[in-house]
């Protein structure tokens, strides 16, 4: 089997969340285009609208946000997105709007207590029983504070600085090493005063930030989603050019990590769009060897570790990860599905606390996938069965809605 193929893909998650929660503060109609449109990004937008704001053309390429947070006459609820739940608890404690947020099974056991502990420190006054959703927000007369945060988590960054928007005084937040950084990117777009310290770990917003520009977005296409064709690329015999990515440095810690296993990648046509840098990647397979992730690398590849531990199966050698606890408390157990599904594909994998081992490169056999309802373990294993002489059994496909639904239209694209 040989993959090739031009792919372009629906613009990056993260910064559509932040795209429409930030035009629900704008004045006037801001137009944001090509944004995501899986199930977590759909939960964000109902959450907006259920809180007063105008969204319209959402099942078109060009979608229009106007109008203000008003008060929620119904719960929000914010589906299996914790992005979601985490960003809009600080967008609405910052406009001191009283909310109750819940959501399904999964992001009702995700941990809140990052963001709990901040915001209370900022004066919210909240009812949150047990550290988990459902919670009810009330952020009137929040203050700004120093902070530094505990984990490295984009969504507590850009919880507080959210609610910083609507605080008094300085929100000056300190991370224990540097994540996504797209809220910063976009508010200093919409003229916030916002800096960011030379080592890049430290920023500091003044608020409150009042009447933000409307504005007009086109979001690149998620560099994240891309992934799982770039790891696609490295099968015998492809070649896989991916359109008008998201380059920023934050999110190319897999495509790095791809370039250190063997696999060749090109990056072409850079151009800078809202702030953010984007171009096109092309990938080709390179033998692979096994590799050692140092702890300072996991926050930039968190989401990836599915499919890194996929490809070091194909790999000459030995891969270690250690560092990635957070793992366990994504929308699965993810480093007990990985070990579990690979050891059943007859992959030499250990597992730890933290991480994992694997030992390759192995011949992979198809079996059934316990997918654990997680969307990347799904997409992640669809591309370990790549790597088989037989078939792979999804027990649950429809998951992948929940973030990429263009996933096997694209996939179908390739496979010659």
């Amino acid at each position: 089997m040989s993959l090739t193929g031009t792919l372009t893909f629906p613009g990056d998650k993260s910064i559509s969340h932040r795209a429409f929660m930030l035009a629900a503060l704008a004045e006037g109609t801001s137009i944001i285009k090509n944004s995501a449109m899986g199930k977590d990004v759909l939960s964000t937008i109902h959450c907006l609208r259920d809180s007063g704001v105008n969204i319209e053309n959402i099942e078109k390429d060009e979608t229009h946000v106007s109008g203000h947070l008003t008060l929620p006459d119904r719960d929000l609820y914010c589906g299996n997105s914790g992005t979601s739940a985490r960003l809009l608890t600080g967008l609405l404690a910052g406009q001191g709007i009283t909310a109750r947020l819940t959501g399904d099974e999964s992001v009702l056991r995700r941990p809140m207590n990052r963001i709990i502990v901040p915001l209370t420190e900022m004066n919210a006054r909240n009812e949150w029983p047990d550290g988990h959703l459902p919670y009810k927000i009330n952020g009137n007369g929040l203050r700004g504070i120093k902070y530094r945060i505990p984990v490295a988590s984009a969504q507590v960054k850009s919880c507080l600085l959210l609610a910083g928007l609507g605080a008094d005084g300085n929100t000056e937040l300190e991370e224990l090493a540097p994540t996504r950084d797209h809220t910063e990117i976009m508010l200093k777009e919409l003229n916030v005063n916002i800096s960011i310290s030379a080592d890049k770990n430290a920023i500091t917003l003044t608020g409150p930030c009042e009447n933000l520009p409307n504005f007009s977005i086109n979001i690149p296409g998620d560099s994240s989603s891309a992934a799982f064709f770039a790891a696609a690329g490295c099968v015998k015999d492809s070649e896989i050019l991916l359109k008008d990515i998201l380059l920023n440095p934050r999110r190319l810690g897999f495509y790095r990590t791809l370039q250190r296993m063997g696999a060749r990648l090109e990056v072409m046509e850079r151009q800078k769009q809202f702030g953010e840098l984007t171009g096109d990647i092309l990938v080709r397979p390179g033998p692979l060897r096994g590799i050692h992730l140092a702890d300072d690398e996991i926050p930039g590849i968190i989401d990836e570790l599915p499919l890194l531990a996929v490809l070091a199966t194909q790999a000459e050698g030995n891969t270690i990860v250690h560092g990635a606890a957070e793992l366990r408390v994504k929308e699965s157990d993810r480093i007990s599905a990985i070990c579990s599904n690979l050891k059943n594909m007859g992959a030499d994998i250990e597992e730890f606390s933290d991480g994992f081992s694997v030992v390759g490169p192995t011949q992979l056999k198809g079996c059934k996938i316990q997918t654990y309802h997680d969307h990347r373990i799904a997409m992640a294993f669809t591309i370990a069965g790549l790597f088989c002489d037989e078939s792979i059994i999804l027990d649950d496909q429809e998951c992948i809605n929940i973030s990429f639904p263009e996933f096997f239209t694209l996939m179908n694209r390739l496979v010659k």
